[in-house]
């Protein structure tokens, strides 16, 4: 009972301290490493300050550094300077000096930060260096730039410039009160324009002053780089000698800062920060050994959620102070954590490289964990029992007193212990190969022997009236005890609570009572109907929670729920109730150790939890508002062409048009939430476009193509750490329809469409007017046509009719020539009779004759004669075949020249058809005369003997 009521108030004083701290003495505080390659920035960080909306700027040797969360930019100087100090302004500017420039930053027309000097006001033929500006201040509505040589007060446009006495060093702002150092006069104070000298501050000329803060009572806190930490109050100056003071006068001071006006962090050259009470204590140390990936600390500064920001000689380094977790890691010596006692004083932790201790009432933040020794190798479970510490570990039941390993009880491996109901002197511990049991004797706890019946072997058992519930896998198994404690007298599997439920989740041990567990339905078993029944009052306590996987209670009746990788809690209420408590522990998702979940509640203001990388420290008192919301902001809003940066500073436009060649468009969104930035998550909609709000997601851009002409308005929401959702951030714009489908296209379009319809039918008319025109022509065209073709036609008509008759004439023509021929002919012939006849007369003797018969026949004969004579017949005959055949005679002679008169006459011959014999005759040759004169013909017109000749002559 003595060492209890000890150690409840060795809880009491550690409640007293933590409760009435906003930063914990107890573990490390989360810490974040900017490296320069993340900030694509130089390595030293001089200055830091945060904007209205939370962004957050660093005074970078390469330029201005802006961090809104998501994104890092970086801006410069005219002249690429470095940047030494920063201050941001009321207004929204962003002011900075430093190497021989100075001026300030602020948000154009589409929101990017451009520069505007100050420094050009600075008369150059007087002031032709202003050398590097280190510290600058904004009080009311001054600005003070200040060099080693000079401060420079802009006000109103104007620029005016106060000589340092001496040398000045730096410059601070307490109370709004501005201090400068000066080399030979001290401490300075400004008033109205003027330089005051504070009396009794030349202690500090042959030093230099890095910080001042406001202390209580009037006090001034002044930290020098080598010479310690002062008070200084009414005109007198006295070292603070306490621990911060002998820290400082070890490894230099390069600053401080005020947190909450309750604590101070105090910068070092060498050995990072520490943070102290108003009293000089000590209460966290941060440095290299412990997570800061650099000593030298040149800047530190508070942000608007009381958590701190370091700006280091390389790199940059945020610590979440106003947070209820600290850690142990691996800077404490510790791995994965799969249990934690408090025990006599110490803090046990069970990892995967053995058994550790630590005072929990000591200086905790400086020491590590002790390894107990002889404990090397995986430790599963660190329990008290009956005021003895047991250990489960791989290589055996371990006892542990004072740190010590006191003996090993059994060398099988070893997951846990349970006391067994009925029997206090007996323990059962779960082993690699079943189950053994312990006795408690005078000489202390032995192993009594090993229970057969089962070699089934799992972490996870409760025990109940001589039943060891056991769970593997899905099943649990129910194993009855014998009553000497040798064996287990019967073995019974369950794969289900009941016959709509499969598998079982959890069995767990709540107010000292067996309860089964499958999608957060409680069940107990009933041993008098054997079979389990569902305890509705349990089941409604979890209707709520998220399914879970295990369940602890605590020591304090709180139960903690493991769910998703993640962890949760029934806080038990005075009055029996349960609060269900999730967002303080979501920064621990994905850290728990999987199977072995550990939760040790030593009170309220102590909490540890087991994680795969150490151990989280968690207090209840620490006054975190996790129900508070972030904030969302549209940072930029991006199309060809052009880029709106809204989030800088002061919102300038929460609206654009955008052209429709542009529809191209890309947004990034930020909130100033530096706490766990991997578990910070958005969802966007574009109303418009996005039939609803996208899935949760820690991308902070989206892209949307080819969007339609439309007013459109892009919402974004964040998500923090625990859960709780920020109001929507919104911007409107619109796209432009194309200049075919713009409003004014439109109107054109109808009056287009109007003058158009209105030429087409001016057309139309016009073209009916010259269709009935060029009818009419058409119709006349067409009349004089048909009367020049019935003109034509009566003309062939007559033409044909002539021919006709000149082919009957002809055909007239050619049976006259026919018969005259004949006629001819007959002419011939006679002729021929004549002449044959006077040939006879010729032989009749005339003197025969008498006279008057003589003279009758002389009289005859020359009548004959006479006949025969005047006969001209032949000659007409032959003058007409000519005349009548004059063409095709002259087309032969033309065709073939060589022809002769004689072949000529009997072609004619031929053409008119005539016998051989009418041929012979006409000619006055034989038959074979004619034969031959056709066989010459052919031979000179060219016919062979197949072509007939009188159709070659009709063909000429």
């Amino acid at each position: 009972m003595r060492v209890f009521r000890c150690l409840s108030l060795l809880f009491m004083a550690i409640h007293f301290n933590i409760s009435s701290a906003q930063v914990k003495s107890v573990g490390l505080p989360e810490l974040r490493n900017f490296k320069k390659g993340e900030y694509k920035g130089g390595t030293q960080n001089w200055a830091i300050d945060e904007d209205r909306n939370g962004n957050l700027y660093f005074a970078n040797n390469n330029g201005l550094l802006q961090f809104d969360g998501t994104t890092w930019r970086k801006f410069t100087m005219p002249n690429q300077s470095l940047i030494r100090t920063i201050k941001i302004a009321s207004d929204g500017k962003v002011y900075v000096g430093g190497y021989n420039e100075f001026g300030y930053f602020m948000p154009n027309e589409t929101g990017k930060l451009t520069y505007h000097s100050v420094s050009r006001l600075v008369d150059r033929k007087k002031i032709p260096l202003i050398d590097f500006i280190w510290k600058l201040h904004v009080i009311n509505d001054e600005v003070f730039f200040q060099s080693f040589g000079r401060l420079y007060v802009y006000h109103t446009g104007k620029l005016r410039v106060i000589e340092a006495p001496s040398r000045f060093q730096f410059s601070f702002t307490v109370d709004n009160v501005l201090y400068l150092q000066d080399r030979a006069n001290g401490l300075m104070m400004y008033r109205e324009g003027q330089l005051i000298a504070l009396p009794d501050t030349s202690t500090f000329n042959d030093t230099e002053i890095w910080g001042m803060v406001s202390m209580a009572n009037g006090n001034l806190l002044i930290a020098t780089l080598d010479k310690g930490l002062f008070l200084y109050a009414n005109g007198t100056v006295r070292p603070w000698q306490n621990q911060a003071n002998n820290f400082v006068l070890k490894n230099s001071s390069l600053g401080c800062t005020l947190i909450q006006d309750r604590f101070i962090l105090i910068n070092s050259v060498l050995d990072g920060i520490i943070i102290c009470d108003k009293s000089g204590n000590i209460v966290q140390h941060l440095n290299r050994k412990k997570g800061m990936q650099n000593n030298t600390v040149l800047s530190s500064f508070i942000d608007s959620k009381s958590n701190a920001w370091l700006g280091l000689d390389n790199g940059i380094t945020f610590v979440n102070e106003n947070a209820p977790f600290t850690y142990f890691g691996f800077s404490y010596e510790l791995s994965t954590v799969y249990a934690s006692v408090f025990y006599g004083g110490y803090l046990y932790v069970a990892t995967n490289r053995g058994l550790f201790y630590h005072a929990l009432g000591g200086a905790f933040r400086e020491d590590t964990f002790t390894l107990v020794e002889g404990t090397t190798g995986q430790a599963w479970n660190i329990q008290v029992i009956d005021g003895q510490l047991f250990c489960g570990h791989n290589r055996g039941a371990m006892l542990i007193n004072n740190g010590k390993l006191s003996r090993i009880l059994h060398s099988d491996g070893y997951w846990g212990f349970r006391k067994i109901p009925g029997k206090p002197n007996f323990l059962i511990g779960s082993n690699y190969n079943g189950f053994g049991v312990f006795e408690k004797r005078a000489s202390g706890w032995i192993f009594r022997n090993v229970l057969s019946g089962i070699e089934t072997s799992s972490s996870t058992f409760q025990v109940d009236d001589r039943t060891v519930w056991l769970k593997k896998d899905n099943d649990v198994y129910q194993l009855t005890l014998s009553a000497d404690l040798q064996k287990f007298g019967s073995v019974k599997k369950y794969n289900s609570l009941k016959p709509s439920l499969k598998g079982i989740g959890s069995i767990q041990s709540i107010q000292g009572k067996v309860y089964f567990q499958t999608q957060n339905r409680f069940f107990r078993y009933s041993y008098d109907q054997s079979l389990f029944y569902e305890d509705l009052a349990m089941s409604r306590t979890f209707a709520h929670v998220p399914k879970f996987r295990y369940l602890i209670e605590d020591s304090r009746g709180n139960l903690w729920y493991t769910f998703n990788e993640s962890i949760g809690a029934l806080m038990k209420q005075p009055d029996g109730r349960f609060t269900n408590t999730i967002a303080p522990f979501s920064n621990l998702t994905g850290n728990l150790v999987n199977d072995f979940p550990s939760v040790n509640t030593v009170n309220p203001n102590n909490i540890f939890i087991g994680l795969t990388d150490g151990l989280a420290h968690y207090d209840l008192s620490m006054k975190t508002d996790f129900s508070s919301k972030p904030k969302a902001f549209i940072r930029s809003f991006s199309f060809p062409g052009d880029t709106l940066f809204i989030g800088n500073g002061i919102a300038r436009r929460h609206s654009c048009n955008v052209q429709y060649s542009a529809n191209n468009v890309k947004f990034s969104f930020s909130s100033p939430t530096y706490e766990n930035l991997e578990h910070v998550e958005y969802s966007y909609q574009l109303e418009g476009f996005d039939e609803g709000w996208s899935p949760w997601s820690t991308v902070s851009m989206k892209e949307y193509t080819n969007l339609h002409e439309d007013d459109y308005l892009m919402k974004v929401k964040v998500r923090n750490s625990y859960g709780v959702e920020s109001e929507a951030a919104v911007f409107a714009f619109t796209v432009s329809p194309p200049w075919y489908r713009h409003p004014a296209a439109y109107i054109f379009y109808v009056l287009l469409i109007a003058v158009t319809v209105y030429l087409i039918r001016q057309r139309i008319r016009m073209k009916i007017r010259k269709n009935k025109y060029y009818e009419t022509i058409e119709q006349r065209r067409l009349y004089l046509e048909r009367e020049a073709k019935i003109r034509q036609e009566q003309y062939e008509l007559e033409k044909e009719i002539e021919k006709l008759k000149n082919d009957k004439l002809q055909i007239k023509i050619l049976a006259k020539d026919k018969e005259l021929v004949n006629n001819s002919l007959q002419v011939v012939k006679k002729n021929k009779i004549l002449n044959g006849i006077i040939n006879k007369l010729k032989d009749i003797d005339a003197e025969t004759l008498d006279d008057s018969v003589k003279f009758q026949f002389n009289k005859l004969n020359k009548s004959i004669i006479k006949e025969v004579n005047t006969d001209k017949s032949w000659k007409d005959l032959e003058k007409h075949i000519k005349n009548v055949h004059f063409d095709f005679l002259k087309r032969l002679k033309e065709k073939y020249p060589t022809i002769s008169p004689r072949e000529m006459d009997l072609s004619t011959y031929l053409l008119m058809n005539m016998s051989t014999k009418e041929i012979a005759e006409i000619m006055n040759i034989s038959g074979g005369g004619v034969e031959l004169a056709r066989y010459r013909l052919r031979k000179k017109l060219g016919l062979n003997k197949k072509e007939n000749l009188i159709g070659f002559l009709m063909s000429i």
